[in-house]
């Protein structure tokens, strides 16, 4: 799937995944994809979280790149 932007939040731990997600999102518009890796084991639980609670789309997430890589669609 193509993607408009990218953030590699690998070695970063909770909750800078996210919140390094928030902001790269903020300066998107509504509707494009943010492809995010991160590492942190509980990113799994976190960004599924982060999308349902701000309105994102979290279109798929899989293994790859050295880590977990999440496709969010800015809600």
């Amino acid at each position: 799937m193509t993607h408009d932007a990218d953030l590699d939040a690998r070695g970063l731990l909770c909750p800078l995944p996210v919140l390094k997600a928030r902001k790269r999102l903020s300066a998107l518009l509504s509707g494009q994809v943010l492809r995010m890796i991160a590492d942190d084991p509980a990113a799994i639980v976190d960004v599924p979280h982060f999308c349902a609670e701000a309105g994102h789309d979290m279109l798929a997430c899989h293994d790859g790149d050295g880590g977990q890589v999440y496709l969010i669609r800015k809600g």
